[in-house]
């Protein structure tokens, strides 16, 4: 084979090569999020608080039940959307604030973490713990096959008004979220359309195809992608992967809207976990 001709055959080899590096990147990033001090698979409770003084600790009539540690650690107080916590004599607990702020001031205690969640009309305490069995017995991630045909160019279509859609949840609750359009692709011949919602500087997509509940997580699986440049999305379906409530039973994962429901086969990205 002359130069000439080789030459193509070698950039693209050199391409795919280049893809496939960077989307392992992603994954063993992916993992070393996971599997980190206080990523999902640390989440071993989610409780929500009552009116007045919810109590924390091992015993067993605590309203916030700890694993291990003295029977009691403190009090949470929660009035309204104002929750402070209030440790027990003689016990050292981390207390960054109070009140407390959801999902930013993180109560310290051994290898626990707690912070308080809003959910619709509801505030929670969330509980983390880098002793978690879903941790110690984390078996791995399993991928399809990297396949740069699943890495598609959508064209990006922008709502002509602020637009909100419903996202459903596990608890049974639905969130209006703002979206600012949606992407229109072509796969496997047919012609298909994602509508993501917005998230800081990224689209985020919450899709289920027909590959759910058999290879892939039953419920669906999430996507970013960057914002439209030119019109144009990038869908790296490659990186399409699990939500939480995969890996723990204590998260409350959005749901795919009716739209984003795909009448096709996604084989690529995360399959499914053990036997969710």
């Amino acid at each position: 084979m002359g130069k000439a001709l080789l030459a193509p055959l070698l950039l693209t080899a050199a391409l795919a090569g280049s893809y496939d590096d960077s989307l392992q990147q992603w994954r063993e990033q992916r993992v070393a999020e996971l599997t980190a001090d206080d990523g999902w698979l640390t989440v071993t409770g989610l409780f929500w608080l009552k009116e007045g003084a919810n109590t924390v600790g091992s015993g067993a009539s605590s309203d916030v039940r700890l694993e291990r540690g003295p029977a009691r650690i403190g009090v949470l107080l929660h009035h309204g959307p104002i929750t402070t916590f209030q440790p027990a004599p003689g016990v050292r607990v981390e207390v960054p604030a109070n009140p407390l702020r959801p999902n930013r001031d993180l109560i310290r205690f051994d290898d626990y973490l707690l912070f308080v969640i809003h959910r619709g009309e509801r505030d929670a305490i969330r509980l983390k713990d880098k002793r978690s069995k879903f941790r110690r017995e984390f078996s791995g991630l399993h991928w399809y096959p990297s396949n740069q045909d699943y890495r598609v160019v959508a064209t990006f279509v922008r709502h002509e008004k602020p637009t909100l859609i419903a996202i459903p949840n596990v608890l049974g609750e639905v969130e209006k979220l703002p979206s600012p359009g949606y992407a229109e692709f072509d796969l496997h011949g047919q012609h298909y359309r994602l509508e993501p919602v917005a998230e800081g500087d990224q689209l985020f997509y919450i899709f289920r195809d027909l590959t759910s509940g058999k290879e892939t997580y039953g419920s669906g699986r999430f996507l970013y992608s960057d914002l439209p440049q030119d019109g144009k999305v990038v869908l790296d379906f490659n990186k399409a992967y699990n939500p939480p409530c995969a890996f723990t039973p204590y998260a409350t994962c959005p749901l795919p809207p009716p739209q984003n429901r795909l009448a096709a086969r996604v084989e690529a990205g995360e399959l499914k976990y053990g036997d969710h």
